[in-house]
């Protein structure tokens, strides 16, 4: 049974729901798990502007409230949802697409993350469409400081799928120059592929059926298909 911590002082489920679900970052946490995050520095990278210590005290919190158990390993700590904890899943869903349809604006600077945007693209890509061997893309964020300008996704059968921020030493099958507020839109379904591989704002180098496969593999936010409310 999920056990909730201080009360609002009401009987009402969503009140002693609330007491657990609306602190800070909880939900992102909770989204990071659904996500099929396990380690402490898999969670840190899904949440990268949460400090260590504060992301440890919310992991605390789920286990002590029963919708996260903590499993000690030789090597390493994982954590994973109980079924309390997996059945939040539509209420996590809920609330994205809620935030696509109805949170209007541009987004501000402050909202954009360029790791947080590679870790997303890293767990959406369709292995199953994906070029067969090894394929590594290569992303340049021209807007970006040095250390964030350049990041390598490589995708493989036997490993999965990589990111890296320092060159893996592989040939590179494709590069995607772009800045970061635009591959963030094309990635939350704001401004579609074509769109803006026609106006120049993204540009792709590498062989031309790699080239147009690749909208196709990359995934693209489990959001991005949500419709929006007639104006």
């Amino acid at each position: 049974m999920v056990k909730t911590m201080s009360t609002y002082g009401q009987f009402c489920p969503v009140a002693l729901a609330s007491k657990i679900l609306t602190r800070r970052w909880t939900p992102l946490v909770i989204r990071e798990l659904l996500c099929g995050s396990t380690r402490f520095n898999e969670l840190r990278r899904g949440v990268p502007r949460m400090s260590p210590s504060l992301l440890s005290t919310r992991l605390g919190e789920l286990v002590r409230a029963g919708i996260v158990e903590r499993h000690d390993l030789e090597e390493r700590d994982e954590y994973h949802l109980t079924p309390a904890g997996r059945e939040l899943f539509p209420i996590i869903e809920a609330m994205g697409v809620w935030g696509k349809r109805w949170i209007r604006g541009d987004l501000s600077d402050a909202d954009l993350d360029v790791n947080l945007l590679m870790w997303d693209m890293r767990r959406r890509i369709d292995r199953e469409t994906a070029p067969e061997g090894r394929t590594v893309v290569q992303f340049i964020f021209d807007d970006q400081d040095p250390e964030h300008r350049t990041y390598w996704l490589v995708v493989s059968p036997d490993r999965g799928v990589d990111i890296c921020k320092v060159d893996p030493g592989h040939p590179v099958d494709l590069t995607v120059e772009t800045d970061l507020r635009t591959m963030t839109e094309i990635w939350r379904g704001d401004v579609p592929y074509a769109e803006a591989l026609r106006a120049r704002d993204i540009h792709l180098r590498g062989p031309s059926a790699l080239r147009r496969s690749f909208p196709a593999w990359l995934g693209f936010s489990m959001f991005a298909d949500v419709p929006m409310p007639d104006a």
